[in-house]
């Protein structure tokens, strides 16, 4: 049976006899009474110098603090689609506490249907509740918009962005002061880019006292409707676009890290090339089907939540794409006692949507995990690969990175490198030691003409294919060889037996037919503690000149890629385009490569004589 805490959640929002929306938590409305919509055009549109502040910018941010009804975002979206400069993006980050459902914000944003496709689009790709950064894509608008699901100051602690401009739309002071506080502004003021506007409907003195603190330069303007005034502030600085601009990128690798890397460094507009001298889906990534489905972690903590993070992005992204989809819903079994108490606090840690995760009878089923199939899905993502060997990398110049051939021939020059080549990676990378990988073989069975009706883990797991089924999978630490082996189908047919007894039965009568297995083997990377790598790569100090911070790594997955791959691209994608990244500032440092050289330099330091 379910859990009752995730499936049914109170409401934060009550209705007025007026047909308006009011916060049941905080005794305040969610905007005003008289004109929400004009409201927000004046204190927060207008209050901002928009549309003004963007003109003639490739890129903006916009950052909010009380995403409510989703009203000022879909009035920012509207006025950005009539005057967005050409090729020009919008990066949005808001958060919310208490997320209303899909249902409620189209109720409310129903009051002004001149908000038209920008309310339509918001609402179509609207968050869900669990806790954590969500990553809304509006392609149509050239925008995206992160929404973090927890507290404020919380939200703006892990945030590594700078806005250009800023909504401050919190319920009013006097009902919820946690989102005005000193400190609280102050991170307002440490995530703004030079020249960054404020908005705001409050001209609270403890409010006009914290920006000024902060740094701000406050003023007060004309208010809305019966608020006699409002707030306005300004950030010191003229905002320059001082990045480094990336037109060009390679990736080396045409795995599902490849793959997923490709696609989110294309969206953002760059030219990438993709090597790899096996094709697509040619090694470790390459069976008949993949189960997406997260590591499942009760704690709570930084894997917990980097887990059920990138499991909510990929069933985004893989749903966009329903061709790959081969079948929906998996179901874990419970392998030990303690399983079912396990399953409930997972349930209860509220880092997965409610009603997505359900305990029954000796199991817990995932009703959003996936079973894709990567032999369509890595080729639609990679684009063309060229086949051409990588024989070496060089830094070239200030420019970015030559790549060579086998015989020291050029094949590419680009503005940024990204090495997701499983084991190899740690070979390409200039400093090995940034790119600690542990070889991690594994064989899968496969068996054609036998339905498996559902995905089913156990320890190992069985998953239904395009025309059969297929199960494991082995785990032998340290060996790189990947030819399939009859005695690895006995172990993969052994371990079947613990989940799906009558199956690996059948099966074992079926090879004494004479109808073997279809052993496949591919050889994972993993690293020592668990987490993959994404970010930049540590270049030696050997190395002459170039540019060493382009040289990024996307590898370390053990069996969990086609879950990871799709967020962590994503996060290396800002990272090399300096933009601000899906990933919260804990777990992005959790899966930085540097971890590794930190850790052994505190180590150092605590063996040394003081």
């Amino acid at each position: 049976m379910s859990n009752p805490a995730q499936t049914i959640q109170p409401s934060p929002i009550h209705w007025r006899e007026d047909g308006l929306p009011a916060s049941s938590l905080y005794g305040d409305v969610y905007f005003s009474s008289e004109d929400g919509l004009a409201e927000t055009r004046t204190v927060f549109l207008a209050g901002c110098g928009l549309p003004q502040a963007w003109a003639g910018r490739s890129r903006f941010t916009v950052a909010e603090l009380g995403f409510g009804t989703g009203l000022n975002i879909a009035a920012l979206l509207q006025l950005w689609g009539q005057t967005r400069p050409p090729g020009g993006r919008l990066q949005i980050f808001s958060l919310e506490a208490h997320p209303l459902s899909r249902d409620e914000a189209a109720r409310a944003l129903g009051h002004w249907p001149e908000l038209g496709s920008a309310a339509t689009a918001l609402l179509a790709a609207w968050p869900g509740q669990a806790r954590g950064l969500h990553r809304i894509d509006l392609p149509e608008f050239g925008a995206t918009l992160d929404l973090a699901v927890m507290e404020a100051e919380t939200a703006l602690d892990g945030w590594n962005g700078q806005a250009d401009a800023w909504f401050l739309d919190g319920f009013a002071p006097a009902a919820n002061p946690a989102m005005w506080t000193d400190r609280l502004l102050g991170l307002v003021g440490q995530r703004s880019a030079p020249g960054a506007r404020v908005g705001t409907f409050t001209v609270a003195g403890a409010v006009r006292r914290g920006l000024e603190t902060a740094g701000f330069a406050v003023s007060k303007q004309p208010g809305f409707g019966r608020k006699r005034q409002r707030l306005e502030a300004v950030w010191p600085g003229v905002r320059t676009d001082g990045r480094r601009e990336v037109r060009t990128a390679a990736v080396v690798g045409a795995g599902i890290a490849g793959a997923a890397m490709a696609r989110a460094l294309r969206q953002q507009g760059v030219e990438v090339l993709v090597f790899d001298p096996r094709g697509p889906a040619a090694a470790a990534s390459g069976n008949a089907a993949a189960l997406m489905t997260p590591r499942l972690d009760a704690g709570g903590g930084p894997a917990a939540r980097l887990h059920a993070q990138a499991f909510r992005r990929a069933v985004q992204l893989y749903e966009q794409w329903p061709d790959v989809v081969i079948a929906r819903g998996a179901r874990q079994l419970a392998t030990s006692p303690r399983d079912g108490g396990r399953f409930q606090r997972i349930i209860a840690g509220g880092l997965f949507d409610p009603g997505s995760l359900e305990t029954q009878p000796g199991s817990l089923q995932l009703h959003q995990a996936l079973v894709l199939d990567p032999r369509a899905l890595i080729p639609a993502w990679t684009g063309p690969v060229d086949r051409r060997a990588i024989g070496g990398v060089r830094t070239d110049g200030r420019a970015g990175w030559r790549l060579e051939g086998l015989t020291g021939e050029t094949l590419a020059r680009v503005d940024a490198l990204v090495l997701c080549a499983g084991l190899a990676t740690a070979e390409f990378s200039l400093d090995p030691g940034s790119a600690p990988l542990r070889a991690v073989r594994g064989q899968v069975s496969r068996v054609q003409d036998v339905p498996q009706p559902e995905a089913l883990a156990f320890g190992g797991y069985v998953i239904p294919t395009r025309d059969g089924l297929l199960f494991g999978a082995t785990h032998q630490r340290d060996r790189t060889d990947d030819l399939a082996l009859p005695e690895d189908d006995a172990a993969n047919l052994r371990q079947l037996a613990e989940g799906r007894p009558d199956l690996a039965l059948a099966l074992a009568a079926r090879m004494l037919e004479g109808r073997p297995l279809e052993g496949r083997a591919g050889v994972r990377a993993a690293t020592p503690d668990h987490l993959p790598l994404a970010g930049q790569l540590a270049r030696s100090s050997g190395e002459p000149g170039g540019q060493g911070s382009s040289l990024y790594g996307l590898a370390g997955f053990g069996g969990r890629g086609f879950c990871l791959a799709p967020l962590l691209a994503e996060h290396l994608a800002a990272n090399i385009l300096e933009l601000a990244s899906p990933l919260p500032l804990d777990l992005a440092r959790a899966v930085d490569p540097g971890r590794f050289a930190e850790r052994a330099a505190r180590r150092a330091s605590k063996r040394s004589p003081s």
